[in-house]
């Protein structure tokens, strides 16, 4: 079993930063990618960003790229996701999720199999 906690939402002014991290514990041995996804009030849960277990660069959702930084360490239990120049439309609980399956990595939540229990972040203008 895989459990995930994310921390460090909050209620920032727009143009701030924030840094989420989700820590993983359990059987980590069968995790291939880690992901981050994000969810408004009445909208679909929306992929953000995603990156391999061994680290490198990581994938992005086109409507956060050059704002958004996901990352992690080979071996660690720890994945970031850096958040700059906050816009009131990145207010959602952000969820961080686990996949075990191979290949490139998804932004599809069908593709994730742990999923954590999300921290909110509220962006104001």
């Amino acid at each position: 079993q895989v459990l995930l906690a994310e921390s460090g939402g909050g209620l920032v002014q727009a143009g701030g930063s924030l840094t989420l991290s989700c820590i993983v514990s359990g059987w980590t041995h069968g995790i291939y990618a880690m992901g981050w996804f994000r969810q408004a009030p009445g909208k679909e849960r929306e992929f953000v960003a995603a990156i391999y277990w061994s680290g490198g660069l990581g994938y992005y959702a086109d409507s956060v790229k050059g704002r958004f930084t996901i990352s992690r360490d080979d071996g660690s239990i720890t994945t970031f996701l850096q958040i700059n120049s906050l816009k009131p439309e990145d207010t959602a609980v952000y969820y961080c999720a686990a996949s075990s399956s191979r290949g490139p990595l998804m932004a599809s939540p069908h593709d994730y199999d742990d999923w954590g229990q999300g921290t909110q972040v509220t962006v104001t203008s």
